[in-house]
């Protein structure tokens, strides 16, 4: 899993947010030394991959020359929405979307890096 992932590669203490594809908590497991506020970045990571159909890296990416509609997106979902790696969707065998992952707690490379 996600956690033993982190602790395999040597990362900073990790939260770990599964939302399903209505947004809802299905796990939320945080580390001893987690910062307080990482589930809810973990959780704002995934809600930007079901909001928007891709990873949170993409989102980005896609996003970085366009501020406005970046801080629209951020009001709209009243600031749930993290667009930094570390978030990535989670589809089944027929590539319907079933939820997201979202993870935090080292940088967002190595938070994308287990979460996948």
């Amino acid at each position: 899993g996600v956690l033993s992932a982190g602790r395999q590669h040597d990362l900073l203490p990790l939260s770990v947010v599964v939302l399903d594809a209505g947004g809802h908590d299905v796990v939320v497991l945080r580390e001893d030394g987690s910062g307080i506020m990482r589930t809810s970045i973990a959780r704002g990571k995934a809600h930007a991959c079901l909001s928007m159909g891709m990873s949170s890296r993409m989102i980005r990416d896609r996003l970085r020359d366009r501020p406005s509609f970046l801080g629209a997106l951020s009001d709209v979902s009243r600031g749930k929405f993290v667009p930094v790696p570390g978030g990535v969707l989670i589809v089944d065998t027929d590539g319907i979307v079933i939820g997201a992952v979202g993870v935090s707690g080292d940088t967002s490379d190595k938070d994308e890096m287990v979460a996948i």
